[in-house]
């Protein structure tokens, strides 16, 4: 499986967790849209100065080829699916805390 591979599956696993498994929906709303947009320039700096400074390097061979800021395309993949399941996931959770402290 090629780096390409792992995002596009890392997305999917992330929108079902978020969309059936979780259930937070976070998908489904306008403050996600905007965190994710807020959090975006900081990936796109952040991965330009990993690459820019050779401390993250890729093989061509692996990657679609297209690359912003320094990195593959491939990275906002990533980066979409971090940012999803992580507030997905905080979501879930504090629902399920929330329920155990009013009980």
């Amino acid at each position: 499986m090629i780096y390409s591979d792992i995002a596009l599956s890392a997305v999917f696993v992330a929108v079902v967790l978020d969309l059936f498994l979780l259930k937070s929906r976070m998908m489904t709303r306008g403050i996600f849209w905007l965190t994710y947009f807020l959090i975006l320039p900081f990936q796109l700096l952040t991965n330009w100065w990993l690459t820019s400074n050779k401390i993250v390097m890729y093989t061509d061979t692996e990657i679609i080829g297209q690359r912003l800021a320094g990195a593959p395309i491939e990275d906002l993949l990533f980066g979409f699916s971090m940012i999803l399941l992580t507030i997905s996931a905080w979501e879930y959770f504090k629902d399920r805390l929330n329920e155990k402290k009013i009980s």
